[in-house]
């Protein structure tokens, strides 16, 4: 059992359980908000975290309090390893829960194995349910494949199945009842995300940003019936409508209400904590842990890394120019 001292804390009092690990920096998708079509210029494989190198973080993670682990990307099905990460992950001492998000292009060749290795939660990317504006985003075709792997994970199924939908104004948020509606059947949280911008200077400044509020306004002119079942630290308000089998959120993630409640730590494929999304500010495990580092060493860096957290995003933002662009290069 891990005790107060023991936990990684800010100066602000907010406690960090969660960990978000990036397992690798590339996709099969090209999404628009992302990065360019082309991609960007890819870190070689030797500069990111191999996986015996991210077991031992989580290892020392879970010593440290933290209890919910996540793998993202890139695309972290691309991960021949990620079957692996995951069993690991579900097998350390103290993690409860282990979740992955994915574009679930790949995941129906992989579900049950992940279900097997002990994946809890699994969130789904998908902006649209047209043929044709997914190609649009995405600018590659598989909005077949996605439904299949979303109706399979439900199937299975997993204790937690999301979907994640970035809204954007005249693009998709027409689209907001549609993907309300799968809740109807399914035990399915479908979550509207803010538009971030880390897009590689691709639509940000388009005026395509839709926010929460507009978001909720879409969402109750639709639902005049729905009903507040909750919040998180996460998703602004939760929402469901009476008779319906699912739910659904929005998520604040550029307005950035809700980072006082903030409890989750960032790793880079690459190796390099980020105490906020916004920030520029990274601490290196990768280096210090191929120069030798005692898992105390590694301890004392995730406890000082978050420990100068930044008060919230806003603030982070402000603190220096960001080189890091794409959301791929961060971890979704």
């Amino acid at each position: 059992m891990t005790s107060d001292g023991n936990k990684i804390l800010d100066q602000f009092g907010r406690v960090f359980d969660y960990a978000r690990i990036a397992v690798n920096e590339r996709c099969n998708l090209r999404c628009v908000y992302c990065m360019p079509e082309q991609g960007i210029d890819f870190q070689p494989r030797e500069k990111l975290l191999e996986s015996h190198e991210i077991i031992r973080i989580i290892q020392i993670l879970a010593d440290l309090g933290v209890r919910k682990i996540r793998f993202t990307g890139g695309e972290p099905l691309l991960s021949r390893e990620i079957v692996h990460l995951v069993s690991a992950a579900a097998d350390t001492p103290g993690v409860e829960t282990v979740h992955l998000t994915t574009n679930g292009i790949l995941l129906g060749k992989i579900a049950d194995s992940l279900h097997d290795a002990g994946l809890w939660g699994i969130n789904i990317s998908l902006d649209t349910l047209d043929h044709q504006k997914f190609i649009r985003i995405t600018r590659r075709d598989g909005l077949k494949e996605v439904l299949k792997s979303l109706s399979l994970a439900l199937s299975i199924p997993f204790p937690a199945v999301k979907l994640n939908v970035v809204a954007m104004r005249d693009f998709n948020h027409s689209e907001i009842g549609d993907f309300v509606e799968l809740t109807k059947d399914k035990d399915l949280t479908v979550r509207f995300i803010e538009l971030m911008p880390f897009d590689a200077h691709q639509i940000w400044k388009t005026g395509r940003f839709f926010g929460a509020e507009k978001i909720v306004e879409e969402l109750k002119r639709l639902y005049p019936n729905l009903e507040v079942t909750g919040g998180s630290p996460t998703e602004h308000q939760v929402f469901q409508l009476p008779g319906y089998a699912g739910k659904f959120a929005v998520i604040p993630a550029f307005t950035r209400s809700f980072c006082h409640g903030c409890n989750r730590i960032r790793l880079t494929a690459d190796g390099s904590i980020r105490n906020c999304l916004y920030s520029d500010h990274e601490f290196s495990l990768r280096d210090i842990i191929r120069n030798g580092a005692t898992d105390q060493d590694i301890a004392n860096l995730l406890r000082q890394a978050m420990w100068v957290k930044p008060k919230d995003g806003w603030e982070a933002e402000h603190q220096g120019d960001r080189h890091r662009e794409s959301m791929t290069q961060i971890g979704g």
